[in-house]
């Protein structure tokens, strides 16, 4: 039987062919369809998955998706539980086919002849779509309010001792380590970044160095190094922290490139639906669901993760070792359509969810410091950003990348700095 792992590994190797033959040997046994006119994409945005298009040969055209984990089998009882979303009242688009053991994964859904919202966003902030922010961020703001409210109203406690096992770890904790319970890092941590080295615009050195090291980043000091920060996510994500504890159900992994984007009809304003609900679950812990969502959608841009090339053209930064620390200047601001995400979903999500859980006596006193590390984990445990072999990319990319990690992780050290994400945490503050 044909494994998701044994297609990537063929993408890895550039075997084109051979990962075609695969993937249509796994697309016959789940859908019973011959595969035509099969390809796969080269999509910036899938960092931990492939999709692509085939027809059945007739008028049908379909869009397929998988996600593939290291070590999903021993970690991950079963993915995509779309169901449960439609059920608590989200918009998400159904496949028509859909295989969830972990290790076969894939769902296929007819093909969409709309835009995904990543696409869409990523054309305003090069000046390719004239006329689509105020619909964009018009729909992005209902999205906001219509899932706070679906939130509100299935956020309940869970004792369950599989909520502690549910697929979203899968995104967090198990990146972090090799086998459950282990103190230090492992897993992501050591494959991408421990014996490697950093090469940025004034500043080569191995990462272990540079990791005992804390920061000035545009003028701001963060005095947590970057080690230090990876053995206290081990602690802060640990499964253990949030069971029990408030849950309810989400997509968990709503990033934009997992979002449609349906314009605007005669009668009906522009919308979002959601669709590759890999981690989705009935028990998402509350201080998770929308983790994702939030770094991916909103800190990512412009273009640093996803486009790094795009990057390098538009903005320099450097870094230098100045009186024990890394000197960063960065160049780095986020465009008025992330700034208006921001607002956004700190007012209409993450206020309201904080504001029920103090109600409900459920909100961690250290929920800040838990969410921060949650979106530290974001862009350093989804791909490597240092650049060089088997990373995409470059100096600059890769320099902001870590310096957004760092200001996600901590409050500034300089007495009354600000920065985007101490005014995130400052919307999003419970009433």
């Amino acid at each position: 039987m044909t494994g998701t792992a044994e297609i990537r590994a063929a993408i890895a190797a550039d075997d084109q062919p051979e990962a075609l033959r695969l993937l249509a040997g796994l697309i016959r046994e789940v859908t019973g369809l011959a595969p035509q006119a099969l390809a796969i994409n080269a999509d910036r945005y899938s960092l931990n998955s492939v999709n692509g298009f085939f027809t059945d040969g007739g008028a049908r055209a379909f869009f397929f998706k998988f996600h593939q984990e290291e070590g999903e089998e021993e970690g991950v009882s079963e993915y995509y539980n779309a169901k449960v979303l439609a059920e608590a009242g989200y918009p998400v688009t159904q496949p028509l086919f859909a295989e969830t053991h972990p290790g076969r994964q894939i769902l296929v859904y007819e093909r969409m002849d709309i835009p995904r919202l990543s696409d869409l966003c990523s054309a305003i902030e090069k000046g390719e779509a004239e006329g689509a922010e105020a619909d964009v961020i018009a729909a992005q703001a209902a999205a906001d309010s219509a899932f706070a409210g679906i939130a509100l109203r299935h956020l309940h406690d869970d004792a369950r001792a599989e909520t502690a096992a549910q697929p979203l770890h899968q995104l967090f904790y198990n990146r972090l380590v090799d086998r459950p319970g282990d103190s230090t890092p492992g897993g992501r941590v050591a494959r991408f970044y421990l014996g490697g080295q950093v090469r940025w615009h004034g500043l080569e050195a191995p990462f272990d160095e540079i990791a005992a090291l804390p920061w000035r980043i545009d003028g701001v000091d963060y005095d947590t190094p970057l080690a230090e920060l990876f053995t206290t996510a081990i602690t802060r994500l640990a499964p253990a922290r949030f069971t029990p504890g408030p849950v309810f159900p989400a997509h968990g992994d709503a990033h934009n490139a997992n979002v449609w984007f349906h314009p605007a009809a005669p009668g009906a304003p522009a919308h979002l639906s959601l669709f590759d609900p890999a981690f989705a679950n009935a028990a998402v812990p509350a201080l998770l669901a929308e983790v994702k969502a939030t770094f991916h959608n909103i800190f990512a841009h412009p273009f640093w993760l996803y486009e790094p090339d795009v990057c390098a053209a538009r903005t320099r930064a450097t870094a230098r070792l100045e009186g024990g620390r890394i000197v960063v200047e960065t160049g780095h601001a986020l465009s008025p359509l992330r700034r208006a995400f921001l607002a956004s979903k700190a007012e209409r999500f993450w206020r309201p969810l904080l504001t029920e859980l103090k109600r409900r006596g459920a909100l961690a006193e250290d929920w800040e410091a838990q969410v921060r590390t949650a979106l530290f984990a974001c862009p350093t445990l989804v791909m490597n950003l240092l650049p060089g072999e088997g990373s995409s990319h470059n100096p600059t990319s890769s320099l902001i990348g870590f310096a957004q990690a760092v200001r996600a992780a901590q409050a500034p050290a300089t007495p009354g700095a600000e920065d985007d994400f101490t005014r995130f945490f400052a919307a999003s503050r419970p009433c």
